[in-house]
């Protein structure tokens, strides 16, 4: 087992990463499980694979599992679900004390989380992540969020799990696409802040998303302690440190905004392609080489993501896509920060970037 800290200020907690901890859970999760009653909280997918496991594992324990099961989807992470979540946590009998399980990918952590940290100004969770997005990614650093018509994620809150327990066993029952989603993350890790990571996916990523025990687990937890790194740096994303987590995600939620936040591109899927953007951008600004932003684009296109925004039949223009990022909730002060990369494996906060010249930009990646 692999046990990576990430280490707050009086807020400690581990992320550990194994196969086979849902078997376990009773005792991997003991100390946060004060009542007989259990309450988790997962999407009918993941209920449909891996229920009866956990309630297997609790009653092994002495406990019972009460469960709040939403529908699949980005479309949980609303109004509707966040009242629907508290209101069931109410009557569940939730105190300040007690921990809620969250069983599920990014769209249910998000949501547990967030309504984990306004219930009763603040109660525990326990992340058990199912994909491998979530696992290495959403899990990790306690943002929690919902969506609005708005946007994506611009009501939330930091909320910290007090355990992580990311079973890889779980990426047996995931589909091969969302599996390539998680793998964007992965990636991303490498492209930001380790050449050499990046230059070992190069060669074992097709084991990676072949599931190879030996090579999942390394990817997964190289990724969480390069988040817990920089999470613990810079916590609540005000020192710039943290903001390097979303290389991609300024390009990529635009692409998604413009696609109805759908399975017509999910969220790995477009963080991928904003990798890609993001490392042609910062060569059409002469920071990085034309060849260092090929291989980016090399090494997800070899993983079977999108690599050209003109595949995705966007009928729109740079403009519209631009428009899209006035919505970003890294907007400040009128301007908005993108992450670009000097080299792979350095990542920076770029402060002078401008809306029109993006739009041209992606005129150009359009065509």
């Amino acid at each position: 087992m692999a046990v990576i800290p990430v280490a707050l200020a009086g807020r400690e907690y581990e992320v550990r990463i194994a196969r086979g901890l849902i078997e376990q859970l009773g005792k991997e999760a003991g100390s946060f499980l004060r009542k007989k009653t259990v309450p988790i909280v997962t999407d009918s997918n993941v209920a449909a694979f891996w229920r009866r496991a956990v309630e297997d594992a609790l009653e092994d324990a002495g406990h019972i599992a009460s469960w709040h099961v939403v529908d699949p989807g980005e479309g949980a992470k609303s109004w509707q679900g966040l009242e629907a979540l508290t209101d069931w946590m109410l009557a569940e009998g939730i105190e300040r004390g007690d921990h809620v399980i969250a069983l599920g990918g990014g769209v249910v952590g998000d949501l547990t989380g967030f309504a984990c940290a306004i219930l009763k100004r603040g109660c525990g969770f326990v992340q058990i992540p199912t994909t491998l997005l979530a696992q290495v990614d959403s899990s990790v650093g306690g943002k929690t969020a919902i969506n609005t018509g708005a946007g994506k994620n611009l009501i939330g809150a930091f909320h910290q799990p007090s355990l992580v327990l990311a079973d890889l066993s779980l990426l047996e029952t995931l589909p091969a696409r969302e599996m390539r989603a998680g793998y964007a993350e992965v990636l991303k890790y490498g492209v930001l802040g380790d050449a050499d990571f990046f230059a070992w996916l190069e060669s074992m990523g097709p084991r990676v998303l072949g599931r190879d025990p030996e090579a999942l687990e390394m990817a997964v937890a190289s990724s969480v302690a390069a988040k817990a790194r920089i999470v613990a740096e810079d916590e609540r994303e005000t020192t710039g440190v943290r903001a390097l987590l979303n290389l991609g995600h300024t390009f990529g939620h635009s692409l998604e905004a413009q696609t109805g936040f759908s399975d017509r591109l999910l969220h790995g899927e477009a963080v991928a392609l904003g990798m890609v953007l993001a490392a042609r951008y910062s060569a059409r600004r002469g920071e990085i080489s034309s060849e260092d932003a090929e291989r980016v684009a090399r090494a997800v296109a070899g993983a079977q993501l999108p690599s050209e925004v003109s595949e995705l039949g966007l009928n729109c223009g740079g403009h519209t896509l631009a428009d899209h990022m006035l919505h970003d909730k890294k907007m400040d002060v009128g301007t908005l920060p993108f992450i670009l990369l000097r080299s792979i494996g350095e990542a920076y906060l770029a402060k002078d970037v401008e809306l029109a010249d993006i739009a041209a930009f992606l005129d150009e990646q359009l065509v």
